[in-house]
């Protein structure tokens, strides 16, 4: 499993996402409830621009692990690039609630804020 999932980062850093949805895979049948084999392909689905399949593996992260923080960030990019501000917007509140100093969380908000929320008049 650790070689699968090395390889499957490794391929991520250096722009190899095919590689990296290939090695991703491999874990993911080898391993299907290892969380973070589907949070890799998650990444990597999501680095290719194939949202849906993406936010399935995420999905399937959170199912078993409710609190990765990482796909519940995966899940509100998905979603800040489909135009789900609101959506986006829920799941960073979920990892500002794990991890409370996400300056980057912090920043999507901020950003999702006006949209979300509307314009204080």
């Amino acid at each position: 499993m650790d070689l699968l999932l090395k390889r499957g980062h490794d391929a991520l850093e250096i722009e190899k996402t095919e590689a990296a949805i290939e090695h991703f895979r491999a874990l993911t049948d080898h391993a299907p409830d290892f969380a973070e084999g589907w949070h890799g392909l998650g990444l990597a689905y999501f680095h290719a621009d194939r949202f849906g399949v993406a936010m399935d593996a995420l999905e399937r992260t959170l199912a078993l692990n409710p609190n990765h923080f990482g796909a519940l960030r995966g899940v509100g990019a998905i979603q800040e690039q489909i135009g789900e501000g609101a959506l986006a917007y829920d799941a960073y509140a979920r990892v500002l609630e794990l991890r409370p100093h996400d300056q980057d969380v912090i920043n999507a908000m901020a950003r999702l804020e006006r949209d979300v929320k509307g314009t204080k008049l």
